[in-house]
């Protein structure tokens, strides 16, 4: 795979492209994503790493093709997500079981696991030419009580999933936050070396 350079602190640093180029956009197109896309991204998901090998993750989801259901998705969104996240053809709960499988004991890994595999998806979806933008303004009991998510389970995120749509249709305050540059904060403030206060690379 290509890589993409970047600027860091006056050095190039070299990243996958694919890390590079994905992002979280509010304004989607509303061509459809595929059965064999989503199959392609959920299979995806299934190789991400987990402790014991668990897969904590479950997800929940429904195309605008499912109105019914999709629309119970969509009501559990807050206000200022359902405006643009409604025509994302997509959209996505994200779950995770919270108890190992085999002995029933807590496991303390699982939401951690349930983000390495969406974080492998949104990669996956990178390279089909989609794009995510993830979602914490939503009612987790909302998500529980429409899509009957049994006990034991924890309602994480939701996901608007589908291709990139035009910037110009979104209302104005979301366009202005599209448009800024993208920021990530210096390597320096979140690693270290060895102790706390010793910074990193």
């Amino acid at each position: 795979m290509l890589k993409n350079i970047v600027y860091v602190q006056y050095r190039i640093i070299m990243i996958n492209e694919l890390i590079d180029k994905r992002y979280s956009p509010r304004a989607f197109s509303n061509k459809m994503v595929s059965k064999e896309q989503l199959s392609e991204l959920f299979t995806a998901a299934s190789y991400a790493a987990s402790a014991f090998n668990e897969q904590p993750w479950r997800f929940i989801y429904a195309t605008q093709e499912q109105p019914e259901k999709y629309n119970q998705l969509l009501n559990c969104l807050n206000d200022g997500n359902k405006i643009w996240a409604k025509k994302a053809p997509v959209l996505i709960v994200t779950i995770a079981k919270m108890r190992f499988s085999k002995n029933n004991k807590p496991n303390n890994y699982a939401i951690y696991d349930l983000g390495q595999a969406v974080a492998t998806m949104a990669v996956q979806a990178t390279q089909l030419g989609l794009y995510m933008h993830q979602m914490a303004g939503f009612s987790v009991e909302k998500a529980k009580n429409n899509l009957d998510i049994p006990g034991g389970y924890s309602v994480i995120t939701m996901i608007a999933l589908g291709n990139l749509g035009e910037k110009k249709d979104l209302p104005d305050n979301f366009q202005q936050s599209e448009n800024q540059p993208r920021m990530r904060n210096a390597i320096n403030e979140f690693v270290k070396n060895g102790t706390w206060e010793q910074n990193g690379i």
